[in-house]
């Protein structure tokens, strides 16, 4: 046999990232995994929290993301409400010599 073929096997090794090794931390699919999402802040204080909730989830295994996004989602949409619930302008006034038709 020749030389040549530890050397590329040795090469192959070298060449595998330490990630793939056995018994790595990899080998967990249900490890937590930082997914490093930007979050862009919107200028509302209370948006902004709900939106920093977020990355609690890169601590978490999978199984607990749900809890965390629901709960984003329930104060964003609590957020959006309470936007509703505001007093707007005042509704425009009809002439006081104008008859309703």
């Amino acid at each position: 046999m020749s030389n040549s073929v530890p050397e590329v096997e040795e090469a192959q090794e070298a060449a595998l990232p330490e990630a793939e090794a056995p018994g790595g931390p990899d080998d967990d699919p249900a490890a937590p995994a930082p997914l490093r999402v930007p979050r862009t802040p919107t200028g509302n204080a209370e948006v902004d929290a709900h939106l920093e909730r977020l990355a609690d989830a890169d601590h978490l295994a999978a199984d607990g993301h749900l809890e965390v996004y629901e709960d984003v989602h329930r104060g964003l949409r609590d957020a959006l409400t309470a936007l509703d619930a505001r007093p707007g302008p005042p509704a425009p006034t009809r002439h006081p010599t104008t008859t309703p038709q």
